[in-house]
């Protein structure tokens, strides 16, 4: 007889159900939280990564856990996510860390280190190589916890009204940048501005700033900067990744049940996949748009792309003087990153490689 069925001829069933009932609603208690995002409802990408990580925590918990998320702009603009999280005006947020280096520069390491990590790399120092726990021993100092929850993948190098072809060229340039790459840039002259993503077109039309980037084709496309800018550069060195995180107020972590915990892990962890498999799926279709729509994409010269490194490298140098937490992520992330090149190199690029040739001749 199955365990089941001796527990109801027995009667047995009925004390296991009271006995049950009440532990599970004691475990996953009806809760309701607001989640603050950084990115316009226009995005289906990164907003549409909120909307998925919300449904899934709502499904895997038969709604008893609600998470309600809010654009930029309806609660708080979207370069203060962390500021309302911190403070607890919500509970949690979805934004990139590296859009608060002016607070510490070691959030870079959350989004993306210039010349750092691509999103595989990314991923495996995450999860198997220490950068969770260094990353929420950074967002500890500003009563968070974080877990990534979204990636762009490799991103293109922005719009710009002008040809870029001497690093000469970057001095004096305004550039929407984001996070910390606009301090590398600025040792080479150029002007960074940080704007939230619904903030960019509307400078660049009324010519407030020279150049922009954003992300990719998907969502560039989606903003609009071709209407106005036409030479589109690529790679977008300050960002080999693009990474987002969900960030919790950490006195609403610490008190929320443990199995709400490891769904918002779980579902973070799947949402991460989502937003990076949207991106890959999308950009093609939407780069042969923008070709038709006159976009000239041009490739970054040698020459600013090795004077950009180096600058990086004089930066890096600078801030491990002064700032031990960054010193710290750094020695954690470049050694990784030179490790697993090698790996990538005979694999991946020589398998990529070999691919893009044969589409060549197809």
């Amino acid at each position: 007889m199955k365990r089941r069925e001796f527990l109801q001829a027995t009667g047995l069933g009925i004390a296991a159900s009271a006995v049950a009932a009440p532990a599970v609603a004691q475990s996953m208690p009806e809760m309701k939280w607001r989640l603050a995002a950084s990115w316009p409802k226009s995005l289906d990408t990164l907003w549409g990564g909120c909307e998925h990580f919300c449904k899934r925590v709502a499904e895997i918990t038969d709604n008893r856990f609600q998470i309600q998320p809010f654009a930029a702009g309806e609660l708080v603009p979207g370069l203060q996510v962390l500021d309302a999280v911190q403070n607890g005006t919500v509970e949690m947020g979805n934004t990139a860390m590296y859009y608060y280096w002016g607070k510490d520069p070691a959030m870079t390491f959350g989004t993306a280190l210039p010349f750092g990590l691509n999103s595989r790399q990314m991923y495996a120092w995450l999860h198997h190589a220490g950068g969770n726990e260094l990353l929420n021993e950074v967002l500890k100092n500003f009563n968070c916890f974080g877990t990534a929850a979204g990636n762009t993948g490799a991103q293109m190098g922005g719009w710009f009204r002008k040809e870029i072809n001497t690093t000469e060229d970057l001095r004096g340039l305004k550039f929407r940048v984001g996070g910390f790459a606009g301090t590398i840039l600025a040792r080479l002259g150029a002007v960074p501005q940080q704007l939230a993503g619904g903030d960019i077109y509307p400078a660049l039309e009324k010519g407030t700033i020279d150049a922009a980037e954003w992300v990719g084709p998907y969502d560039d496309e989606k903003l609009g900067f071709y209407k106005i800018a036409k030479n589109y550069y690529y790679p977008g060195w300050w960002e080999g990744c693009g990474q987002s995180h969900n960030i919790v107020n950490l006195a609403k972590w610490n008190e929320l049940p443990k199995v709400y915990q490891s769904v918002v892990l779980t579902a973070s962890h799947e949402t991460w996949g989502w937003v990076l498999g949207k991106y890959d799926a999308g950009n093609p279709a939407a780069l042969r748009r923008l070709i038709a729509n006159g976009t000239q994409f041009r490739p970054f010269p040698q020459e600013v792309l090795v004077d950009c490194y180096k600058a990086a490298g004089d930066v890096y140098a600078d801030l491990s003087q002064t700032n031990p937490l960054f010193k710290k992520l750094l020695d954690s992330v470049l050694p990784f990153r030179s490790e697993t090149s090698l790996w990538m190199q005979i694999a991946e690029l020589s398998y990529d490689g070999f691919i893009i040739r044969m589409r060549a001749r197809s």
